[in-house]
């Protein structure tokens, strides 16, 4: 079975996690409806129902194995939660952050590329290289 995924952070073309999407098939660049808030957590940024913000990412199509990784990454159900939502290629799957958003700057424009390219954004002196913080710790705990 084949799962639709819109992907708007770290998973996107050129970004730390995108390896983790080896094998899907692109089906293109696209924005959520208007109904959206896109926070920076830091190494990544996490989606919040609410707000106007139509955010950009993209959407693949995964196969049973490569949701349940995904799962994996992105520690569902207990860090993000995953919601069918419609886009231009279909009904896809898309991790929405689960935690407070308190205190959580908006990434304004919905656009975690655009933000993370930014060469006044903190993030682009030297996050775009680092492995995500939830892989790193998932290492950690598998190598102990």
């Amino acid at each position: 079975m084949h799962h639709r995924v819109l992907v708007y952070g770290t998973l996107l073309r050129g970004e730390v996690n995108h390896h983790r999407l080896a094998g899907a098939e692109l089906l293109g660049a696209c924005r959520t409806e208007p109904c959206f808030t896109l926070f920076n957590l830091g190494a990544y940024p996490g989606l919040g129902r609410g707000g106007r913000t139509a955010v950009a990412g993209e959407v693949y199509q995964v196969d049973g194995a490569g949701l349940r990784q995904l799962d994996r990454l992105e520690d569902y159900p207990r860090l993000y939660d995953r919601q069918l939502i419609p886009t231009a290629f279909g009904r896809a799957w898309v991790y929405l952050y689960r935690g407070d958003f308190s205190d959580r700057p908006v990434i304004q424009g919905g656009d975690w590329r655009a933000f993370a390219a930014d060469p006044d954004s903190y993030r682009a002196a030297g996050v775009r290289g680092a492995r995500d913080p939830k892989t790193r710790r998932r290492l950690r705990v598998a190598a102990g």
